[in-house]
């Protein structure tokens, strides 16, 4: 499949993930799996996902460390953030590093589809270099 898209789902909840995984794969992506941020991180590199949904919370190493590892680097994945975490701030962090969507769970899942459909946009968009010839669009 010529569209066929990576997906890194990192997540210590090893129901969510898979649950994750059958449905994103059904979307005709393929999906790559990681149990903490350590192992997301070293996904990430040896991979090169075109999008990685990333979980706050785990063992190890948790999604900021890899988001604070991944922030400004011009070939970083667009990274969804979920969490069960109610905090404002938290999520206002997570945006600060770049994340392309923040999702509380429980979710449904037709909005985490429209995340990650955004997320690849974004992603083709970055590696195009579409946005800088956005802001030549608007200079005419």
């Amino acid at each position: 499949m010529p569209n066929t898209k990576t997906i890194l789902i990192v997540d210590d909840d090893q129901e969510l993930s898979d649950g994750l995984r059958i449905v994103l794969e059904r979307q005709g992506h393929r999906v790559i799996q990681a149990r903490d941020g350590q192992q997301g991180k070293n996904q990430i590199y040896q991979q090169h996902p075109d999008l990685v949904i990333l979980d706050m919370m785990m063992p190890r190493m948790g999604g900021y460390p890899v988001l604070e590892h991944f922030r400004g680097k011009p070939d970083a994945p667009p990274i969804i953030m979920i969490t069960a975490n109610e905090g404002s701030r938290h999520k206002a962090y997570a945006e600060y590093l770049g994340v392309v969507d923040y999702i509380r769970k429980p979710f449904a899942m037709e909005k985490l589809l429209e995340a990650v459909d955004r997320g690849l946009k974004a992603g083709e968009a970055k590696k195009k270099g579409d946005s800088g010839d956005d802001a030549a669009d608007s200079d005419e």
